[in-house]
């Protein structure tokens, strides 16, 4: 649950349906979710073959799983750039699914944006399907051809990403869901669903997990969160609008998976920001994490387009302002009052610099703005909320399909 917002999500959902007396399943491949106990975890093996050296790939335990059709082909097809998992995990879930549906009898299959051809196998056998698209993918293609717009780069982008499979998939399932009003809009877009059928359930944030540590010393005046080689994340923005800042005012980064040759460094090494931006590069427990979060004055997000935003929620639950672009759902989560932070227009350096100072410069608005952003999640982003409306949303579905098969 730790490598993106999805694995919270599955991890969360999860658990609150299982506390509301609801059994659940999680059907997962690597990396696997830690899942509160009571929840059965079927795993879906692969070999995670993209992205390594055939022999890294090569399990000494089992030498010639890499010879199974589903391998061979992800072996072959990621050697192109082309990222296959999704539509790999799909046949194989489809390959298992008559004895897993036989002993279980599955009421309904809630897909997290997978969006795999072998979905459809599941649903023609008689079990709906219902999918949560966080954001369409193009999404982040576009990002990418706005870094990099050289036509190899396009190529090698468009082949990475399943776009085709997931805008045939989804039109085919019994119901979509998404998690803001922005990535409804950008659902319809790519997908040509009207937004009108689509069901918005906003994420949940753990508030007894992250919340304030008052006894953590501050050790930048502001922190992001997230992965920086992620294009929509907008770090360039950020380090920009830093640069234009007095030199005493710092900021954190945190992400366990900056390489050295990365936009990170070569961005703190364009702008001269060696002595003012502190990193930490390793993994944190989420604990840790919490504790990073009070370590700061300010949260900075300054994404071009968020499905949700789980640093913004996280943050504003830690007690701290955000600061963030107006762009995606991050209006929705923050607010548009700025009563719990302020909204600039994306990729405008001098207006994120300029709230950076308004912010900062009066620590007693920084705090009222803290308070109110934690008292805004306790409000609006609740998981059981967020358990409890989905559960609604697979009743009407299945009800749905039972009067549909009465029908036929």
């Amino acid at each position: 649950m730790f490598c993106g917002g999805q694995g919270i999500y599955a991890a969360y959902l999860a658990r609150e349906w299982h506390r509301a007396g609801h059994e659940v399943h999680v059907i997962a491949g690597p990396p696997l979710p830690e899942l509160e106990p009571g929840i059965p975890l079927h795993e879906i093996d692969n070999d995670n073959v993209f992205g390594a050296d055939i022999e890294d790939s090569l399990n000494p335990e089992r030498p010639f799983s890499l010879l199974r059709p589903l391998s061979l082909w992800e072996l072959g097809v990621s050697r192109f750039g082309v990222f296959p998992e999704m539509q790999t995990f799909g046949f194989r879930l489809l390959r298992q699914w008559p004895e897993l549906q036989k002993k279980y009898k599955f009421d309904v299959v809630f897909d997290n944006q997978c969006l795999s051809w072998g979905l459809l196998g599941i649903q023609k056998l008689g079990t709906p399907v219902i999918s949560v698209i966080h954001h369409p993918l193009h999404i982040d293609r576009e990002a990418d051809f706005s870094i990099d717009p050289r036509l190899v780069k396009k190529i090698k982008r468009t082949l990475y990403f399943p776009l085709f499979m997931q805008q045939q998939v989804a039109r085919r399932l019994a119901r979509i869901v998404t998690v803001s009003q922005a990535s409804a809009v950008e659902i319809e877009r790519y997908f040509k669903i009207p937004t009108s059928q689509i069901p918005v359930v906003y994420n949940g944030t753990d508030t007894n997990l992250f919340r304030p540590i008052p006894s953590v010393q501050k050790e930048a005046d502001m922190l992001f969160v997230g992965r920086t080689e992620d294009r929509k994340k907008g770090i360039g923005t950020m380090l920009e609008a830093l640069s234009m800042l007095p030199e005493h005012i710092t900021l954190k980064i945190i992400d366990g998976r900056i390489p050295t040759d990365g936009l990170v460094p070569r961005l703190i090494n364009k702008y001269k920001l060696q002595a003012r931006v502190q990193i930490v590069d390793r993994m944190l427990t989420v604990d840790e994490l919490v504790e990073q979060y009070s370590t700061a004055r300010v949260a900075i997000v300054p994404s071009f387009f968020e499905g949700f935003g789980f640093p913004a929620s996280e943050a504003m639950a830690c007690g701290l302002a955000v600061i963030a672009n107006a762009a995606g759902a991050l209006p929705e989560v923050i607010g548009t009052d700025g009563e719990a932070g302020l909204l600039v227009p994306q990729r405008n350096a001098q207006a994120m610099a300029d709230a950076m100072q308004n912010i900062l410069s009066d620590p007693e608005l920084t705090e009222q703005m803290g308070i109110a952003a934690r008292a805004r999640v306790e409000r609006v982003f609740q998981w059981s909320e967020a358990a409890s409306r989905l559960a609604v949303v697979f009743e009407e579905t299945i009800r749905a399909t039972d009067s549909r098969s009465r029908a036929a």
